[in-house]
């Protein structure tokens, strides 16, 4: 029996794109009825590089996606700016989702302690290739769930605002930091440096999710999340600091909602009350404090004011789970 031999780079975008390269940059556009500019700035929106004029690297499936772009452009329904701003999310969001799949393929699949031979490559391959029809079901199905879930956010604050997309919105904003995360660093190799980073980041995705959070972003040893109200965001730094050593910052008011992040004052103070914050323990503003007033299952306790850099002195308070 023939041993595979190691995939190349043309194999892999057989198998995970489905169709051969046929066509050029222009030839792509043309097939597709859209400018060259217009391709090209579709392209790198999407976070593919420039490539040469007479590189043969578009498929069918380029066509057809391209063909849609000018579809929805010619149909009034947006804009082109509009149209480039989309696909530089779904470029940015699949490209990070793409290589962490990858990354657990590779690490499942791979042996951890000798290099792998071809034949392991191509297996990897294979599997890919087996198994990717239920990804791509699972992927549309959790993408259409999410913008449900993302819209129906929306709607919820528009009934508070008055507006359906509005400019700033109120939240409770939560940071979370791991505990002398730089010294543990030092003790661990790449692997199991790997395993603890990946371990808090499921906890917190797992915590947030759970009360009805948001997830907004992960910095390795550092989770930012928003949650609709001071006692959601509060059930869900309790679970956090239960599950690990964490500092945790707690602040309520107008966020910018940007490019699936969120920016404004009410995130610069979470990040400084999670800087005064001792291990193991959550510090909050006033207005999570205000807002948890009367609420049995927590306890808020003031402290010291403090100075926080750029926000002048702040009235801090911490808070704890109801020993009662």
């Amino acid at each position: 029996m023939e041993t595979p031999g190691r995939p190349t780079a043309e194999e892999i975008e057989l198998t995970l794109v489905g169709t051969p390269a046929r066509y050029t940059r222009a030839e792509v556009s043309a097939k597709a009825g859209v400018t060259g500019e217009l391709a090209e700035r579709i392209w790198r929106a999407l976070g593919f590089a420039t490539l040469a004029d007479d590189a043969v690297a578009f498929s069918d499936a380029d066509v057809a996606a391209l063909s849609r772009v000018g579809t929805m452009l010619g149909s009034g329904l947006l804009d082109e700016q509009t149209v480039l701003r989309m696909a530089r999310a779904l470029g940015q969001t699949t490209a990070r989702l793409a290589q962490w799949q990858a990354e657990i393929m590779i690490g499942a699949m791979l042996p951890a302690d000798t290099e792998p031979t071809d034949a392991d490559l191509a297996r990897v391959l294979e599997t890919s290739q087996a198994l990717l029809p239920d990804f791509e079901h699972v992927l549309v199905h959790v993408w259409r769930a999410q913008l449900a879930a993302a819209g129906t956010r929306l709607l919820a604050l528009a009934d508070v605002t008055d507006e359906l997309v509005p400019t700033r919105v109120h939240v409770a904003v939560g940071f979370a930091d791991l505990v002398s995360f730089t010294r543990r660093s030092r003790d661990l190799d790449e692997q199991e440096l790997a395993m603890l980073v990946e371990g808090f980041e499921a906890r917190s995705a797992d915590a947030v999710a759970e009360h009805g959070g948001r997830l907004v972003k992960t910095l390795g040893d550092e989770v930012l999340f928003t949650a609709s109200s001071p006692a959601v965001a509060a059930a869900i730094a309790l679970d956090l600091v239960e599950r690990d050593d964490l500092r945790i910052g707690l602040a309520y008011g107008p966020v910018l909602p940007m490019m699936g992040d969120v920016f404004g004052t009410t995130v610069n103070l979470a990040a400084r009350l999670t800087a005064i914050a001792r291990p193991g323990t959550i510090v909050v503003d006033g207005e999570i404090a205000g807002g948890l007033e009367g609420n049995p299952s927590v306890e808020v306790h003031r402290m010291r004011r403090r100075p926080a850099r750029g926000l002048g002195t702040v009235q801090p308070f911490v808070l704890r789970r109801s020993s009662r």
